[in-house]
């Protein structure tokens, strides 16, 4: 009689694994659908961005289209045509953007991780306030200081430099937040203090220790900070007034002027060019964008 019961709750047990099985292969086609789709939409700007830099102004002003068209090798020998008859080159602004993002992407990342490690680390009697006041300046636009900014850096004779645009980066008050979210993760202070036993100093135990550790979130950061830098047109808009001076995506708008606003073709293809480097750079280090919001976002 035991036995009957057993195989009849095993048989009754086998359409409910089934039922289950289906409903869970179910929801995971359901999901990768919809991050199939969210992919798509955040991919097309992208593509219609390259395809129109392929395209006549004429053509992209007629609608859209996902077709390339064969006018890209003409649109960016318009664009060297044109910027012969400009102060700023393409190569020249472009190597003016890397001026400004690649020490101000680094001072950014370093400083952050450095003053997220003090907070973490040290307990001392401003702490709780130190930690509050970061996260309130977290909240403020950099719209509502850049009249005071830009009175400040007149006064010191700072303007039509590339000082205002690299210095203030190391205040970042969200890379901040992040690397000590990710530091209360990952970080064990029982580490640390075996590495003060056995006489190493604290600078020394910054970089040599808690960075390695880092990587996932100093890579992940980097990229963001990079792009960031990268694509900033206001602070250099209001900062730089010499035409040398100024980076890519002010060199874009200079296409967009009214001496060139007819030509669309060549407006996509300098923002092509913009984006390239983003792209190489997102490539690069995706892994580690990936490993570092899984893992910054989720405390052990």
């Amino acid at each position: 009689m035991a036995s009957f019961d057993m195989a009849m709750s095993g048989q009754t047990s086998q359409p409910k694994q089934k039922s289950y099985s289906k409903v869970l292969h179910t929801k995971r086609a359901i999901r990768g659908l919809i991050c199939i789709l969210f992919c798509l939409l955040s991919l097309l700007p992208f593509l219609l961005m390259v395809m129109n830099a392929t395209r006549t102004s004429g053509d992209i002003q007629a609608g859209v289209s996902l077709i390339p068209s064969s006018h890209l090798m003409e649109n960016w020998n318009m664009l060297l045509q044109k910027q012969n008859g400009m102060r700023l080159t393409l190569g020249r602004a472009m190597l003016n953007s890397l001026c400004i993002t690649v020490p101000g992407t680094f001072l950014a990342v370093y400083c952050s991780c450095m003053t997220a490690y003090g907070i973490h680390v040290y307990n001392f009697k401003a702490k709780k306030f130190a930690w509050a006041f970061i996260m309130a300046i977290m909240m403020v636009p950099n719209q509502i200081t850049i009249i005071g900014f830009y009175r400040f850096m007149l006064k010191l004779n700072l303007v039509d430099t590339y000082i205002p645009l690299i210095i203030p980066c190391i205040a970042a008050p969200a890379v901040v937040f992040f690397m000590k979210q990710y530091m209360e993760s990952t970080l064990s202070i029982e580490m640390i203090e075996a590495a003060r036993i056995d006489g190493a100093r604290e600078f020394r135990i910054f970089n040599t220790i808690i960075m390695p550790i880092m990587k996932p979130a100093v890579a992940t950061q980097a990229i963001f900070q990079f792009i960031a830098q990268w694509n900033n047109l206001f602070t250099p808009t209001i900062m730089l007034t010499t035409d040398e001076k100024k980076t890519l995506p002010l060199f874009v708008q200079m296409l967009t002027s009214d001496q060139f606003r007819v030509d669309y073709g060549v407006v996509y293809v300098g923002l092509t060019v913009t984006v390239l480097p983003l792209i190489i750079a997102y490539l690069i280090l995706s892994k580690y964008i990936v490993a570092g919001v899984a893992l910054g976002g989720v405390k052990g």
